[in-house]
């Protein structure tokens, strides 16, 4: 069998699952039944389904050691159809409690883009890219 590559789940090890889950209903993320009240949620996206899951509960799963400070390395992202839609989206994360990493702006590559961390410090990016058009359900089409 080959590697599967489609990505089907992201989970963000969070200290408190009730607030992170609040925090993204905020943003507009959907919750499914399939969460467990206070201890694991699972929110719809046009793609991959987002969990989010105690940290400690993460790291013992995956026999790791939790890893609270510092940048993780990580940074996950959402694609809009404009500059004007970033600077929207970062201040309707501002709004519901997450903080600007870097405030939106014109990149070296052509786009325009910004970050900000979640109540965990988990980073996102939302970027315009023109030369990756979103699909009717907002994903990029990358070239071939």
């Amino acid at each position: 069998m080959a590697f599967p590559t489609a990505i089907s789940l992201v989970t963000l090890g969070v200290r408190s699952v009730p607030a992170a889950s609040a925090f993204y209903e905020r943003l507009g993320f959907t919750r499914s039944c399939a969460s467990v009240e206070g201890e694991v949620s699972f929110l719809r996206t046009p793609g991959v389904v987002l969990a989010l899951w105690g940290e400690a509960d993460l790291a013992a799963d995956a026999r790791q050691e939790p890893r609270r400070s510092g940048f993780r390395g990580v940074a996950l992202a959402l694609n809009v159809a404009s500059g004007v839609d970033v600077d929207r989206a970062l201040a309707a994360a501002a709004a519901a409690g997450a903080s600007i990493a870097r405030p939106g702006t014109a990149t070296d590559w052509g786009g325009y883009s910004g970050y900000f961390a979640d109540l965990d410090g988990h980073l996102w990016e939302v970027a315009h890219n023109p030369f990756w058009p979103l699909d009717e359900r907002g994903l990029p089409t990358l070239p071939d």
